[in-house]
């Protein structure tokens, strides 16, 4: 996943993307290289994510709980 790709989809600036992720990996909370984007960390970037993650988590589980097998 490219940096480009990531801005595109978030509506952002690549160079915004790539300042971030610069920044994640020189706190070892990821590793990225060549398209490729590891999470280190997890904890510390959901740490990092804005409220709208836990929102968007939480409404992502509710409707996986009404799936039914």
């Amino acid at each position: 996943m490219t940096h480009a790709l990531i801005a595109n989809m978030l509506g952002v600036r690549r160079e915004g993307v790539s300042t971030a992720a610069a920044k994640l990996q020189q706190d070892s909370i990821i590793r990225y290289t060549h398209g490729r984007i590891t999470v280190l960390e997890r904890d510390a970037l959901e740490s990092r994510a804005c409220e709208c993650y836990a929102a968007v988590k939480a409404a992502y589980r509710q409707v996986l709980d009404r799936v039914v097998v």
